[in-house]
């Protein structure tokens, strides 16, 4: 079973309305749900009382995303705007904040809240997480706080997540999680009351999603319950970076990142290349990480220390990245 869209949709609408007329959100009604979700993740957060009271969610990804000065990092179902502000700070001026949220409500009083906050580094757009109104490998970073248990293609949000994340790009996002114990009768006789039960998976199978989707060093830890035989998550995930062998036709980008590092301090306290020294680096020890378009971003090399036999198998290691790719 899945949660159906209209209904998940009207939902969140009249949550919003209800936001934007100076009350709550209806939403954490339940006996302990305001110990388990929303707010109570963010203690501490610098926005107001308000902004803080329409959070729905079931944790705080900006806890694991570890967002940089820079970076562009997209909110899926971003609702009153809460995490996108707070990534809008932690990125700086020069980075960005997307929301994403389908539902017209939750934008309104999302581009309220940035308005109120002064946040002038984010934005919102309305779409589904299905299909995401983004270029490819345009995004630095994805979050998402309890959100992807109400899709009913988890598949496609997966593909989608892939598709807008640069290569290096990272995933950090919370959802609720299903119990392994949890049968298929008991999803259809509470999937009423519980509105993310019929679409929560498991740990093992929401694995299994991310690697088909083509990202790696896939992590889920269990972090709380939410009801009986759910759980709240953090996930993790990283889009690889194609490596190669380095090659003849990489030798000027790979040049002129090197001298970028020495024009920067960052590479030496030299300032300009010796041209000897790139003769005792070992060729099958040479590699090179590629953009989608095959442009490099950084490269790696082996360099022998000596030559003399006391030092055989003593090596240096050079490892250089492209200024627009650091922090992938």
């Amino acid at each position: 079973m899945n949660p159906d869209r209209d209904a998940v949709q009207d939902r969140y609408a009249t949550a919003a309305r209800r936001a934007l007329a100076g009350e709550g959100t209806g939403l954490l009604a339940g006996e302990g749900d305001a110990d388990r979700l929303g707010a109570v993740h963010y203690a501490g957060a610098e926005l107001s009382v308000e902004m803080t009271a329409t959070s729905l969610g079931c944790g705080n990804p900006l806890a694991v995303a570890e967002l940089k000065p820079g970076e562009t990092v997209l909110d899926l179902g971003s609702g009153g705007g809460l995490d996108v502000l707070l990534s809008a700070r932690r990125v700086g001026p020069g980075g960005r904040a997307i929301g994403l949220d389908m539902t017209d409500e939750m934008l309104t009083l999302a581009r309220r809240h940035a308005e109120q906050a002064g946040v002038t580094n984010a934005e919102f757009l309305k779409g589904t997480i299905e299909q995401i109104p983004l270029p490819d490998a345009s995004v630095d970073v994805v979050i998402s706080n309890c959100i992807i248990a109400l899709s009913a293609d988890k598949p496609a949000v997966f593909g989608e997540i892939a598709r807008v994340l640069r290569p290096g790009g990272r995933v950090g996002i919370t959802d609720i999680l299903a119990d392994d114990s949890l049968t298929d009768a008991e999803r259809a006789a509470r999937a009423g009351a519980v509105e993310c039960l019929g679409g929560a998976l498991t740990a093992d199978r929401y694995r299994a999603l991310l690697h088909d989707a083509g990202l790696s060093g896939v992590d889920v830890q269990l972090t709380h319950e939410t009801g009986d035989k759910l759980h709240s998550a953090i996930i993790q995930a990283t889009k690889p970076v194609e490596v190669v062998a380095m090659t003849a036709e990489h030798a000027d980008q790979v040049l002129a990142i090197y001298q970028t590092g020495l024009d920067t301090g960052q590479a030496s306290f030299e300032t300009a290349r010796r041209r000897g020294k790139a003769g005792t680096r070992l060729p099958e020890h040479r590699l090179v990480a590629l953009d989608p378009a095959g442009r490099v971003i950084g490269w790696a090399a082996v360099s022998a220390v000596s030559s003399r036999c006391v030092y055989a198998g003593v090596v240096e290691h050079s490892v250089y990245v492209d200024p627009e790719a650091q922090g992938r």
